[in-house]
């Protein structure tokens, strides 16, 4: 791949993250109520789900969702109703009246592990909204052949647009995230930070309502 595509690649796929989606509206709501501890497991979600969508529409899964509206039609309702129940879980989210005391029956291993699962847990939703987007997935179908050299190895170049494009996903999300978490941080008061909670989920549950408006044709 000439250096000249890669670099047209690596612009409009800038200029295509820095359009916030249901996916940065996940990573900002997350932030904004955990803070930046999460940001490192959202940012690992949102790189697997993109690269899981890029491989799904090189391997046809976008060709054929592009032509089945039946398909299309069910992977959008999944993936909308996914969306909308993590806006009501963000929406009806506990806030602590200060900060969280440790527990004291449980060992340093018992709370590592229960601090791992719940930051698993958010890596595998923010993992499942970027995945789940059949919108994204027809889009790549029509993005990327328009940066694939017939005349060159077709799996070096599926390296190089997969690895560029996840790559600037990860650092858009974390930009997002580390933004959100550092307005966050100034919000203390636990009513203010469950007004937080609500909009973030409110905003999530409207963008799975704006999800279910999605259009093959306008997907491609």
């Amino acid at each position: 791949m000439s250096f000249d595509t890669w670099l047209a690649f690596a612009t409009a796929s800038f200029v295509m993250l820095a359009i916030p989606g249901p996916t940065i509206l996940l990573v900002v709501s997350y932030a904004l109520s955990h803070g930046r501890s999460v940001a490192a497991a959202v940012v690992i979600g949102v790189a697997l789900g993109d690269l899981t969508a890029m491989t799904a529409s090189m391997l046809g899964l976008g060709a054929l969702l592009a032509t089945s509206a039946t398909l299309f039609t069910a992977l959008k309702w999944v993936g909308a109703a996914y969306l909308a129940w993590l806006g009501v879980k963000l929406w009806r989210a506990p806030v602590p009246d200060a900060a969280p005391q440790t527990d004291a029956g449980a060992s340093p291993a018992q709370e590592a592990a229960r601090d791992a699962k719940g930051l698993g847990r958010i890596a595998f939703h923010a993992f499942a909204v970027t995945a789940l987007n059949p919108k994204s997935i027809v889009f790549f179908v029509a993005f990327l052949p328009l940066f694939v050299d017939p005349a060159r190895p077709l799996l070096a170049q599926t390296v190089i647009l997969e690895a560029t494009f996840v790559g600037l996903a990860a650092l858009n999300a974390a930009a997002y995230g580390l933004m959100a978490a550092a307005v966050g941080n100034r919000l203390t008061r636990p009513s203010v930070r469950r007004m937080v909670n609500r909009a973030g989920g409110t905003a999530m549950i409207g963008a799975a309502a704006l999800a279910l408006t999605w259009r093959r044709a306008a997907a491609s």
